[in-house]
């Protein structure tokens, strides 16, 4: 499914965007505990998503049945202020704390990354059994203003993965390592939303929308989404759908 036969959400806030999707996760979550007993969730950092946790942390959730991972992280340790397990335990887990056995963050390793994601990939690859790739519930993804997305970042080598589900990626810009799900680990999803949100992410949007594929430039352009979520600030001038 490309990104132009998904379905699109148009909000005019923030908050009115964070409100809706906390809502639709929390559906989705139910569908498919009560489908499959169990529902597997990659969560995403950032800012926009942060409220969402925080919402869906308040709403009645069979939390014993839901397994949580990460869909990228920094090359930091769990009590840093930039690490995304960190953002989610203070926010997602704080009020209902699901087991910890459910909780399925990335062990970091800031010595050998590749050693980390090597590691974090046997999780998953555990938790999931013989597939291909792994079955997600729900995958979210939010969207930077290069149109990268997790941590598939422009001129990166992560973009070039076919067969590993999670890898680290060096991004030169940044100066690090970064941890991410590989395009097809994110594509395999029964549900893939991105989160887009401000006007500094309008252009960007225009370019995964509207450009011809070029994803080594437009990462986000790799995934299949089967919906966007996005403000109206974010919002390329190409009318409604």
């Amino acid at each position: 499914m490309s990104s132009q036969a998904s379905r699109k959400h148009f909000y005019p806030s923030t908050a009115s965007l964070q409100e809706a999707v906390a809502l639709s996760c929390a559906e989705c979550i139910r569908d498919a505990v009560s489908s499959n007993g169990v529902a597997n969730i990659s969560l995403s950092g950032g800012s926009t998503p942060k409220r969402i946790y925080e919402i869906l942390s308040t709403l009645d959730l069979p939390w014993d049945n839901v397994h949580w991972f990460w869909g990228d992280e920094r090359n930091v340790t769990p009590d840093d202020s930039q690490s995304n397990e960190r953002m989610v335990r203070e926010t997602l887990f704080k009020i209902n704390p699901p087991p910890a056995s459910n909780i399925h963050p990335v062990p970091v390793d800031m010595k050998s990354p590749e050693k980390g994601a090597a590691k974090y990939e046997a999780i998953m690859r555990k938790h999931f059994g013989d597939t291909e790739f792994p079955r997600w519930d729900l995958v979210l993804l939010g969207m930077g203003d290069d149109a990268h997305t997790a941590s598939l970042f422009p001129e990166t080598v992560a973009l070039q993965e076919t067969e590993k589900w999670f890898v680290p990626n060096w991004v030169e810009k940044l100066n690090t390592f970064r941890y991410t799900l590989t395009a097809p680990a994110i594509n395999s999803a029964r549900e893939a939303w991105f989160l887009v949100a401000g006007e500094a992410k309008r252009q960007a949007l225009h370019q995964v929308w509207q450009a011809e594929l070029n994803p080594t430039l437009y990462p986000s352009q790799l995934i299949q989404p089967t919906a966007w979520h996005v403000t109206n600030e974010a919002r390329p001038d190409i009318g409604t759908t």
